[in-house]
């Protein structure tokens, strides 16, 4: 109890005294050398290696906080003697995200969801498709939090599942989030820069095919697999002993202050303090006995919370490299700007990357079809938008969702492949379709 108050206290002076170091003047990012980089690439080797040569000491959520310390602290202690504003600015993100996806992750997991539901390919790739719906409009990391225990449970006597939430990851967490700045961090930004809130609608094509042919593989890949498992009377459907239904109802009203309050609340730390109000009102009007039922613990949301702040402190000298240097990169057209942004978007915090780009963007001094309010051509802000929210798929630290999901399905027994394996899926299966969607969409202009 004497270490939660402890860290409590730390988290509430930070998020006191942080909007006075707010105030400073605009400053300019120190250009840092190249090895400094180092640390951030030794904390992805280590989440992609260690669970493969020691998996059951990696399990433990407090050698992971041991390895994010280890590289991390020394890197902040480094960047505090040469730009203590982007520290400071870089542990406000990492508060803003934790109490963020926490804030879901505590009321999502008061919402359950019972009955016997008969499991099929229609039946998931039904879930999966609302999921990528909600995303545009609860944000990714709401609509994952929030659906993916009802999958895992329908799921609950299928012999592979993995895929299933390899593909949720791929919908429900990246992809579907591009139709409104509620649906990812990235276009929320644009939209705190001038982007007009309905632009984003116009990437609806673009959010369509990918949404369409992943359902579509989904569904012939779970086929397929549930067949492997003799399980033909279930895909042919048995009826229901218990009538589905959701308990737990209340914490939707909570959902939805947490989104209000990222949407018409963009001052921390007062939208933090109501996201944990939300959490406080979860905690008291839902039953103990329904989170005990739903399975649900917070060992997922401190691993996530462990892991990132050695990720958000290790990688403040890859973001302030490329804020400095990105214009060396040689990006003029579009399709290098979705390629670019989409790349350093999969290992780097995509909310900066897009900023960073769209910062670039704006120093072209284009001329012709703007974006409202902006200065940037419609055409490279679609390949900015898509890049980032798209690319954040290809790895599990892409998107905040991701290892979100990822832990709970861990948690659940449902096994998830490691950082490099779960490339493997990725890398097979979206990175053929973005390069399909650069033609269509960069190059012959189709969509």
């Amino acid at each position: 109890m004497a270490r939660k108050i402890i860290v409590m206290g730390v988290v509430l002076l930070f998020m006191l005294v942080s909007p006075a170091f707010a105030e400073e003047e605009a400053h300019h990012a120190v250009s840092l050398p190249l090895i400094t980089i180092v640390p951030f690439i030794v904390m992805l080797l280590c989440i992609a290696l260690i669970p493969l040569i020691k998996e059951h000491w990696w399990e433990d959520n407090w050698h992971k906080l041991i390895i994010s310390c280890i590289l991390g602290i020394p890197m902040g202690i480094y960047i505090l003697f040469h730009d203590y504003i982007e520290l400071l600015e870089t542990m406000e993100e990492y508060l803003s995200f934790i109490i963020y996806v926490g804030s879901l992750f505590v009321v999502a997991g008061g919402v359950m969801l019972k009955g016997d539901v008969k499991v099929s390919p229609k039946v998931n790739t039904l879930f999966i498709g609302i999921g990528g719906l909600l995303a545009s409009f609860i944000g990714t990391p709401g609509a994952s939090v929030l659906l993916i225990r009802p999958v895992l449970r329908i799921n609950s006597g299928r012999k592979y599942v993995m895929h299933t939430v390899i593909f949720f990851i791929f919908v429900v967490s990246n992809i579907g989030g591009c139709l409104t700045p509620l649906g990812d961090p990235p276009l929320f930004l644009g939209y705190l820069n001038g982007v007009p809130f309905s632009w984003t609608f116009m990437l609806w094509p673009n959010w369509l095919f990918m949404i369409s042919i992943l359902l579509l593989i989904y569904y012939v890949v779970d086929s397929y697999l549930l067949k492997r498992e003799g399980l033909k009377q279930i895909e042919a459907g048995i009826k229901p002993e218990e009538p589905f239904k959701l308990e737990g109802l209340i914490n939707f009203l909570w959902l939805l202050g947490i989104i209000l309050s990222v949407a018409f609340l963009p001052i921390f730390p007062l939208r933090e303090l109501v996201m944990l109000a939300m959490v406080a009102l979860s905690l008291i009007t839902t039953s103990k006995g329904l989170r005990r039922e739903n399975k649900f613990t917070y060992n997922p949301i401190i691993e996530v919370a462990f892991l990132f702040f050695g990720i958000f402190l290790t990688m403040i000298p890859a973001l302030i490299i490329l804020k400095s240097r990105g214009g060396e990169l040689g990006v003029a057209e579009p399709w290098h700007f979705f390629w670019i942004t989409g790349i350093l978007s999969s290992f780097l915090d995509n909310a900066p990357t897009y900023l960073t780009f769209f910062n670039l963007a704006q120093g072209l001094q284009a001329s012709g079809n703007l974006v409202a309010n902006t200065g940037i051509p419609v055409e490279i802000l679609k390949a900015i938008s898509l890049g980032a929210v798209f690319m954040g798929a290809n790895t599990y630290i892409g998107n905040g969702p991701n290892f979100m999901v990822k832990a709970i399905s861990d948690e659940a027994g449902t096994k998830m492949p490691s950082f490099l394996g779960y490339m493997i899926w990725s890398f097979g299966i979206l990175i053929p379709l973005f390069v399909f969607n650069t033609f269509l969409t960069f190059i012959w202009k189709l969509i």
